[in-house]
């Protein structure tokens, strides 16, 4: 399966332009709240119209500002989860799965609801409504009503906001499961780093209205390209530097020098290292790469590890560093200094 993206529109705050390719697995769209990501999704599926562009599924022209071509919502047949599920309170499960298989008859609507109720572990809920689901049952209904469409693209906005944090696991891991037996294009957008990294195969970062180029999830977190990118994927340590060789740069708000294993772009502004990235040394190092001496700051507990605060104190305008450490690392103190290590293949440029 295809999907071809190329699109604009101007929502006024500011204008969307969208760009991506997809063949298979699913797609990531990654980025803070408002800046485009369901607006991309409901272009697709003809609940909004952009302005000009293209949008081909499988060699189905969708949308074609040139040709005027802007197929109905009907014809497109995108299946769309929609974040609060927009179930219909006055109708019962039943009624909300069918909703969009109208024009079949009675005996086939009945087959295709009774499959996906069994599918979804739903069986006698057909006649319950809405209001008297669980969120997670809401889920199910949602999105047996989506599937039962046959599909080629089916659409997940945000799918797991509405629920407790306690049910989002159980759900990402059924969600997960039925997807593996979907043939068609999946686009996934939340805006939960650890979430979009578990669920997708590759990713696009939205930059206000703005797709950057789509990267595979481990590529993206390994080496963000831009600030954006760093930022939305949970770096907490960022630095502007000043390049001094091929494989060094002075890190100008932590205040010394860093290697990066595999040398620095000349374009550098940036660099980067995420806090899970950085080591405690505990035995009697002298020298070696990319080991400094750190003052800690402040230690924050959370349940299963530490968020340690250090910072070079050799200049009252260095910024602090984040860390995060398992509790079984010797647990530090306010005002002691450590030395920690910074794998150099973990430090990024942009």
């Amino acid at each position: 399966m295809s999907l071809y993206v190329d699109i604009e529109k101007d929502l006024g705050s500011f204008k969307l332009k969208v760009k991506f390719e997809q063949e298979n697995g699913i797609l990531g769209l990654l980025g803070q709240s408002g800046c485009g990501k369901s607006m991309t999704l409901k272009c697709i599926a003809g609940i909004v119209k952009p302005d000009k562009g293209k949008i081909i599924s499988n060699g189905t022209v969708f949308f074609d500002s040139e040709k005027k071509i802007n197929l109905s919502p009907q014809k497109r047949k995108v299946g769309f989860l929609f974040q609060n599920y927009a179930l219909f309170p006055h109708m019962s499960v039943k009624e909300n799965i069918q909703l969009g298989i109208q024009n079949l008859s009675k005996e086939e609507k009945d087959e295709i609801t009774s499959k996906y109720l069994k599918k979804f572990k739903l069986e006698g809920f057909e006649n319950r409504y809405p209001w008297q689901l669980s969120g997670g049952q809401q889920q199910r209904i949602a999105l047996a009503r989506a599937l039962c469409l046959n599909p080629k693209i089916l659409i997940l906005d945000e799918p797991f906001s509405a629920l407790d944090y306690h049910l989002r696991s159980n759900m990402e891991n059924e969600l997960c499961e039925i997807l593996k037996d979907f043939g068609g294009n999946v686009l996934f957008v939340t805006h939960d780093i650890s979430e979009a990294y578990r669920v997708s195969d590759e990713i696009i970062v939205f930059d206000n209205g703005l797709s950057l180029p789509k990267k595979s999830k481990d590529k993206l977190f390994a080496h963000p390209s831009c600030m954006t990118e760093a930022v939305i994927t949970g770096c907490k340590n960022i630095s502007a530097c000043d390049i001094i060789d091929i494989d060094t740069v002075f890190a100008k708000d932590w205040g010394f020098k860093c290697k990066l294993d595999k040398g620095v772009n000349k374009d550098s502004k940036y660099i980067g290292i995420r806090a899970h990235h950085m080591k405690v040394v505990e035995e009697e190092v002298e020298n070696g790469e990319n080991l400094f001496e750190m003052t800690v700051v402040r230690v924050i507990e959370n349940s299963f590890s530490y968020n340690i605060h250090i910072k070079n104190c050799d200049n009252e305008n260095n910024l602090p560093l984040q860390m995060e450490v398992d509790k079984n690392i010797k647990k530090v103190k306010v005002g002691q200094t450590i030395k920690i290590k910074f794998e150099q293949n973990s430090v990024f440029d942009f």
